[in-house]
């Protein structure tokens, strides 16, 4: 009973690797989901609309040129009682105009008033060029980092993409080893049948599968977590998420035979956006120099008057107030300048210099940590080819090792503990294989990216 109910289970644990194995999609290749990501990625999508926005705004900004036509249009009924003396208008002041009587008259006046006013400012010195400079060098900053967003998020994706090739092998890897316990189980059944081991062993190869299926389940776990954030991003189903492994063994091969060029002559996104923003606060303190100069201003008025008191001081009927009685122009070329505006330049600039030598610092900042990510990198490299080097010794070592002990345990010379330690030794000497094939993508990533040379990357996933 006890042998049916052994096999019974070996029999369903079977099934479940293999539907495990079968529920599979078709691949997508590395290129597919890059180009889905940019068509796809929330994150992007909200920062090229940033760009749209800055461009409406360096849009509007070209409208400070045009010059101001007001029209203006009133009627009125009251009284027009008038005294000598000048004052300063409180907002809204209502006011009229005529002689001075020597008593009050409260008789209703009519009246009416049309005004067309003109004013442009025809020149400030290099104000209008400072802002369009300024408006544009906004542009081409939201631009850069429209631009910076895509590489971090294709640096992202295409590390994701390597984490789930190296998910993939180890997955199984760590199915391997389930089978090789199985294997161990079944041996250890026919020893305890036949007197030759207790049933101790059973329990403790028992344990061994169970520990290899909770691995199991937690690389899968991360697997799926994984395809989940690409999923996002790419906007798909996390299902379709299927790193195309074909493609890895073409590109071990490829990094093995034909190691990538490097060209680090293009500029870097980070750096091309620390540009612009030092470039941005140059405009910035252009502008601040200019806006402090002396506006000319061209001015121009016509308006027409009708009043219901004649010109003989007569007070007519309160119709003779509409329609207009009177017109008259006005024109007029002005300057307009703030002595005090120098005081407060020199601030504002002072202020304004200081923020353009923290942008110059800054580009010189983010120079430096490039080099110093390309000179990391570089050494990265040239560890993990070494790395790579040796690990097959340890991984065949560890094999043949596992093996021998095993026919020793079968041949009744060794106890399960020893077969324990050599199986957990082979199981890492193929994850530490793994884990250094993966860390010399990562390697070679690196030091594409800190070179903004992600395409010559690329290339090998074709």
């Amino acid at each position: 009973m006890f042998q049916k109910l052994v096999l019974m289970g070996h029999v369903l644990l079977c099934c479940s690797f293999f539907s495990y194995g079968q529920e599979s999609h078709v691949p997508i290749k590395l290129n597919q989901l890059l180009s889905s990501v940019t068509q796809h990625a929330p994150s992007l999508r909200t920062d090229y609309v940033r760009t749209q926005v800055q461009q409406a705004r360096a849009a509007e900004v070209k409208n400070n040129r045009l010059p101001s036509l007001k029209l203006s249009y009133q009627a009125d009924v009251g009284s027009n009682n008038n005294v000598p003396g000048p004052y300063f208008g409180f907002g809204l002041v209502p006011t009229n105009n005529g002689g001075i009587r020597a008593d009050n008259k409260y008789q209703a006046v009519s009246s009416n008033l049309g005004i067309a006013a003109f004013q442009w400012e025809v020149y400030n010195f290099g104000q209008f060029n400072a802002q369009d400079q300024l408006a544009q060098a906004e542009v081409t900053l939201e631009n850069r980092r429209f631009e910076q967003s895509k590489y971090d998020l294709q640096s992202f994706t295409i590390y994701s993409y390597l984490q789930l090739l190296k998910l993939h092998d180890l997955i199984g890897i760590q199915s391997r080893s389930i089978a090789r316990n199985q294997e161990i189980r079944q041996s250890i059944f026919a020893l305890v049948k036949s007197g030759i081991r207790a049933g101790v062993d059973t329990s403790m190869a028992d344990a061994e599968i169970s520990r290899s299926q909770l691995g199991l389940i937690e690389l899968d776990n991360q697997q799926q977590q994984l395809q989940i954030q690409l999923a996002t991003l790419a906007g798909m189903p996390p299902a379709q998420i299927v790193a195309d492994t074909t493609a890895e063994k073409i590109l071990f091969e490829q990094v093995k035979n034909a190691p990538i060029e490097l060209d680090g002559g293009r500029q870097h996104p980070m750096i091309a956006y620390y540009n612009a923003l030092f470039d941005k606060t140059k405009m910035e303190e252009k502008l601040v120099a200019n806006s402090y100069r002396p506006k000319l201003f061209l001015s121009g008025a016509v308006w027409g008057r009708a009043s219901s008191v004649h010109s003989d001081n007569s007070y007519g009927s309160l119709a003779d107030g509409f329609g207009l009685q009177r017109a008259n122009y006005l024109v007029g070329l002005g300057i307009n300048y703030n002595l005090f505006d120098l005081r407060r330049k020199k601030v504002k600039l002072n202020t304004q210099r200081l923020m353009v030598d923290e942008a110059g610092q800054k580009v010189q900042e983010q120079q430096a940590n490039i080099a110093m990510n390309i000179a990391q990198s570089t050494t990265e490299v040239a560890t993990a080819e070494r790395r790579l080097k040796e690990i097959p010794r340890q991984t065949k070592a560890a094999n043949a090792a596992y093996r021998q002990k095993f026919s020793l345990y079968k041949n009744g010379l060794i106890d399960i503990v020893e077969v324990n330690v050599a199986q957990n030794m082979l199981n890492q000497a193929e994850r530490d294989y793994i884990t250094a094939k993966y860390n010399y993508y990562l390697a070679l990533f690196h030091q594409v990216v800190a070179q903004n040379n992600v395409d010559g990357f690329l290339q090998l996933f074709n």
